[in-house]
């Protein structure tokens, strides 16, 4: 059954009522005993889907899910070039590690 809420002119409290929707709105107040009270209107309930399954990108096919993608990893910011010319200790790049000794497979295959 729906929720209703009321208003009594007479003596201006608010109250809620529970009445089947085929039900007149009721006319004598629970407080007062007067017959002034009115029904007023509400918004209304609202319907709030949760989960997956409700919303459109939820049944995109796997073709539009591919390109999506693809254009995401376009869009993100590239990684530093890392191929720069690192400044020697005379250049003020003293304090700057060494590179690390190389993998076991590149010791044995080196880059030509």
């Amino acid at each position: 059954m729906p929720t209703y809420d009321y208003e009594c002119s007479g003596c201006g409290s608010h109250y809620e009522m529970f009445q089947s929707i085929k039900d007149r709105p009721a006319r004598k107040c629970p407080k007062c005993g007067a017959l002034k009270a009115k029904r007023l209107i509400g918004a209304g309930g609202a319907i709030l889907f949760k989960g997956s399954g409700f919303y459109t990108t939820d049944y995109r096919s796997d073709d539009y899910k591919k390109r999506a993608s693809a254009d995401k990893a376009a869009s993100t910011p590239a990684a530093p070039k890392t191929d720069e010319k690192k400044p020697s200790a005379a250049e003020g790049g003293g304090n700057q590690k060494p590179d690390p000794p190389p993998k076991a497979a590149e010791a044995r295959n080196p880059k030509p």
